[in-house]
């Protein structure tokens, strides 16, 4: 099976202008802590870095940020507003090893197939340095879907991520919050899991 689905893929490159315009909204709520947990100068990996939004204010508080997008369209969307090339790279063809001091995959992981996402964390432990950060956050639910728009999520529980996590590598588990947000359909609120955790050393 593989490690994308094929038809959220085509989602985002048919509608990369209208998605792009729809997170004006600013960066992701849990950016700020992110940050605040790195060190200066970090080397961070974008996975699924949608308009660029989340890596223009990295890159403006000093980091250096490898933005990458599974959508072409949407790569090409986020060069426009960050100036530097977006690598277009499904997770599966991540094969980094020990580069990155953090990986950063808001609202981007929770389109991988459940039997993948073991696999895909295994590729993000790897390409972490020992003690690198990753945060990540998924729609929760508790039962893979298709939204209205086709789109497929994982739809994890915080229970279900946990064990993800801890079949994938050895994992520090720094924190795991559940919160309600909206998405794509604005307005549009529900249950979603953010987790945090470090490449053990």
């Amino acid at each position: 099976m593989p490690a994308y689905d094929d038809a959220t893929l085509k989602f985002y490159d048919n509608f990369a202008p209208t998605y792009v315009a729809s997170g004006v909204g600013g960066t992701s709520r849990h950016l700020a802590t992110f940050l605040d947990a790195l060190r200066p100068g970090s080397k961070i990996l974008e996975l699924g870095c949608g308009a660029g939004r989340d890596a223009q204010a990295m890159i403006a508080t000093g980091h250096q940020v490898d933005p990458t997008d599974g959508s072409s369209s949407i790569a090409r969307k986020a060069e426009e507003l960050l100036k530097i090339p977006v690598r277009v790279m499904r997770f599966e063809q991540l094969d980094a090893r020990n580069e990155y001091d953090a990986v950063w995959a808001n609202a981007s992981l929770l389109h991988v197939p459940r039997p993948e996402l073991p696999s895909i964390l295994s590729r993000i432990w790897r390409a972490l340095k020992p003690g690198g950060l990753h945060h990540a956050t998924y729609k929760a639910g508790g039962c893979e879907g298709r939204d209205g728009h086709g789109r497929y999520f994982n739809y994890m529980n915080r229970d279900e991520l946990i064990d993800a996590y801890a079949r994938s590598g050895r994992w520090d588990i720094v924190s795991v919050n559940e919160y309600s947000g909206g998405g794509f359909d604005r307005g549009a609120q529900g249950p979603w899991v953010a987790i945090m955790a470090k490449r053990a050393s």
